[in-house]
């Protein structure tokens, strides 16, 4: 039975796919060959998985993540000689599949590049909201063991590609109709801004942010409509500092970064949010005060 027999969003439809883009990917074919044959498999994946109907898939299988990565890693290869592309362009479809994403346990750090690239507003593909959705998703990979060979020129560059999350490009207009995968994507940036803050707490990241991360940021919490929307985004996001031991601590490291960076809209939001959850405790003197510096 061929991919085209099988039902949209079957999962075993993208195990098939993805075990012919890994042979290909795995094959001795010239690179622009392997290119141009796995990009026809993902424009027929594309075609196969329901992305928005009744039948959609709502997570991705982990062995899908290491040739959708790889695969996106050959596509930035061929921007420039891909004349004229195909359309829906399978690196779009590839960046919708990897949204859906939880972040995968098989995380590989050569995603950084894919996302540093795709993230930036001069990318050809404009999928700007796509990437900050996937940023998003890999959230708790960020802070994982394998970020520590990272190196902080390559944190520093996809910090500087995150740039202001609140300034986006309009990805490409639907091509194919109802589902078509290389459609917008439904993405919140103050969620990517959540993600940015929760990166003030770490040492390993505090220090590449730039208060230009946070430029729309500041102007959105200056209004009650605008704080309100942070702390209900914190309530959903920020669970690697409500699991952690100390989690007061982590907070207080991020508030002294954002106050550095002299974001105080944030760090008021922020200090809100942490009193109205009640987190720490009045034991917790010292950390406290910085939060608190009424106390």
């Amino acid at each position: 039975m061929g991919m085209g027999d099988m039902g949209a969003g079957d999962m075993s439809t993208g195990d098939m796919g993805f075990s012919w883009i890994t042979a290909i990917l795995d094959s001795r074919y010239p690179e622009d060959e392997r290119y141009r044959m796995a990009g026809h498999v993902m424009q027929l994946l594309g075609k196969q998985l329901d992305f928005d109907g009744p039948g959609r898939i709502s997570h991705l299988n982990d062995s899908w993540v290491d040739p959708l990565v790889r695969f996106l890693s050959l596509c930035e290869k061929f921007h420039a000689t891909d004349s004229p592309p195909l359309s829906p362009h399978p690196e779009s479809i590839a960046l919708r599949i990897l949204s859906i994403s939880p972040g995968s346990a098989h995380f590989d750090a050569t995603i950084l590049p894919i996302l540093t690239s795709t993230l930036l507003p001069t990318h050809p593909l404009q999928s700007r909201c796509l990437a900050l959705k996937i940023f998003h998703m890999f959230k708790s990979r960020w802070f994982s063991p394998q970020m520590e060979t990272v190196s902080d020129e390559d944190i520093e560059k996809i910090l500087q590609a995150v740039g202001d999350p609140f300034q986006l490009t309009s990805d490409p207009p639907p091509q194919d109709g109802p589902g078509n995968p290389a459609g917008t994507a439904d993405h919140d940036p103050m969620i990517a801004t959540a993600v940015l803050i929760e990166f003030a707490s770490s040492n390993r990241w505090k220090q590449h942010l730039r208060d230009s991360n946070f430029t729309s940021c500041e102007e959105v919490l200056s209004t009650e409509e605008g704080r309100d929307a942070l702390k209900r985004v914190l309530d959903m996001v920020a669970d690697g500092w409500l699991r952690v031991p100390r989690e007061l601590a982590k907070i207080t490291t991020a508030i002294e970064r954002l106050r550095e960076l002299q974001c105080s809209n944030t760090v008021e939001a922020v200090i809100t949010w942490t009193q109205d959850r009640g987190i720490g405790s009045p034991e917790d003197r010292e950390a406290w005060r910085l939060i608190q510096p009424e106390v």
